[in-house]
């Protein structure tokens, strides 16, 4: 992916956001290799799992890896009808709680599997009875070495702040294992490399939208289904790059209170999957021109037009459920290419830290 960087050099002599903007643009070839090289070591762990019978799935993670798991929580409610819930890891790390695990399946998804809290609940919920899966970036981590089983998502090292390729990889990884869970090969995921490929191509097309919101004082994104994990994921990018407060809402919330907020001057980025989740957020898109929002739209180009601006998504064919790994590269795009246009590095967000060690 090429870029025009505006803002000059950094403190260290570097253009901003080159780290980042290499990173991205890697996501083609990163999906390929875990596609040729990744696939059938986890369709091993898929069948292991699911010969054991786990009644039920918590999925345990932080920032970035949090909206992966809530994506994970849709396939494998979805596709599985396995009832799925987003762990709390204090009530076990902080408050000492034991719950019963027995027969649960414990998914704890990070990219480094070095977070403190993330090591001590996957631990003790192995202790607890449950069947633990660490999905990390780092076969030698911690979490990898707590847990029973491990899938390495292939990203490669990653050294700018903002995680872009291990979240597209956690996506594909987690894909491939729902997959592999249900006695599937994951074979539509084949498209994925060359549409990334495509789509990333389009830098120019995301750098003059992204002009629209270089003095924006907040967004709203939102989305419905499988595109609610990509509009939690852009609006943290958004915010850890160029600091814009940027809220997420299902689109079903955003009609409970917050479309009270929305008007002509905040931008509202709406994710439109082509399936079921994209017709349920219909009435909202409805609503949102009918407030005279400023709204950008990922999705089918029937919507793009119906919008003030926005990205054709080519996504035609492509099943609903894999379309989150292609939403999120605009978005990913419009967070990098907003922040150089405000003057700031996204390589290097103030106050951030690649390993979060929370506890």
């Amino acid at each position: 992916m090429s870029a025009t960087f505006s803002a000059g050099r950094n403190g260290r002599g570097e253009h901003p956001g080159r780290i980042m903007s290499g990173e991205m643009a890697e996501q083609p070839g990163m999906l390929r290799r875990i596609l040729d090289r990744g696939a059938a070591g986890i369709r091993e762990v898929a069948a292991e799992i699911a010969a054991r019978k786990p009644r039920f799935v918590l999925l345990t993670a932080r920032g970035t890896s949090d909206n992966a798991a809530l994506y994970a929580k849709y396939l494998l409610e979805i596709r599985l009808g396995l009832p799925c819930g987003l762990a709390s890891m204090s009530t076990t790390t902080a408050y000492g709680a034991k719950p019963d695990l027995t027969d649960v399946l414990v998914i704890t998804i990070s990219q480094s599997g070095g977070s403190p809290d993330l090591v001590a609940s996957t631990k003790a919920a192995r202790e607890a009875g449950a069947v633990t899966l660490a999905v990390t970036n780092n076969p030698d981590s911690a979490l990898a070495a707590v847990s029973e089983y491990h899938i390495d998502i292939l990203a490669g090292p990653e050294k700018a702040l903002p995680a872009t390729k291990t979240y597209t990889a956690s996506l594909l990884s987690l894909y491939l294992f729902v997959e592999g869970l249900r006695g599937g090969d994951g074979s539509a995921a084949a498209v994925l490399p060359e549409l990334a490929e495509a789509i990333l191509g389009r830098g120019d097309e995301v750098r003059s939208l992204a002009s629209r919101y270089r003095f924006a004082e907040r967004m709203v994104i939102t989305s419905r289904g499988y595109g609610y994990p990509t509009a939690k994921e852009a609006a943290l990018k958004l915010m850890e790059t160029s600091y814009i407060p940027a809220l997420s809402y299902s689109g079903a919330d955003l009609l409970h209170g917050p479309l009270a907020m929305v008007d002509n001057i905040s931008p509202v980025i709406a994710v439109v999957t082509d399936g079921r989740g994209g017709e349920a957020l219909q009435p909202v898109l409805d609503r949102l021109r009918g407030r005279g929002a400023d709204l950008f739209v990922v999705g089918p180009k029937a919507q793009v037009d119906a919008a003030s601006a926005g990205f054709v998504l080519p996504a035609a064919g492509v099943p609903e459920e894999l379309q989150p790994i292609l939403e999120i590269l605009p978005l990913q795009m419009l967070a990098y290419e907003v922040t150089i246009a405000r003057g700031q590095d996204p390589d290097a967000p103030r106050a951030l830290a690649k390993v979060t060690e929370t506890r």
